[in-house]
């Protein structure tokens, strides 16, 4: 495993940002393993929800946590409001950064991650493939 510390900046789109990383570093597998920040705005999937929640103002990402592969992130982020009130769900385009965002992410040489259909859970679901470096 190859760890990678990265800093997002004011107006980038995280989703976007770390779709990019995997080929960035020549990698086909990874992992969000934290992140914390600030959202100038921020659009989710809440749970059995089939539309997007759009959330406005300042956010602070409390927690982030996802899979990397080049067929895109699976992304699931805790945030929290200024009044406090906090909410999670997926994490869709939309969620620009505000004033930073510190991301850990964990690569995985040796794997190569992929979506496919699963007909049990309706989703495109990761998939695991090992090979030999």
């Amino acid at each position: 495993m190859k760890t990678l510390p990265l800093r997002l900046t004011p107006g980038q789109d995280l989703r976007a940002a770390l779709a990019g990383v995997l080929a960035e570093q020549g990698a086909q597998a990874g992992f969000v393993l934290q992140g914390i920040g600030s959202l100038r705005g921020a659009r989710l999937r809440l749970a059995g929800a089939l539309e997007a929640t759009d959330l406005q103002g300042d956010i602070e990402i409390l927690t982030l946590a996802g899979s990397l592969s080049p067929d895109g992130p699976h992304l699931h982020m805790a945030l929290a409001d200024a009044a406090g009130r906090v909410l999670g769900g997926h994490v869709l385009a939309g969620c620009t950064i505000r004033t930073t965002a510190e991301i850990l992410i964990a690569l995985l040489p040796g794997h190569r991650f992929a979506r496919a259909p699963d007909a049990a859970s309706g989703f495109d679901e990761l998939v695991v493939h090992s090979h030999d470096c």
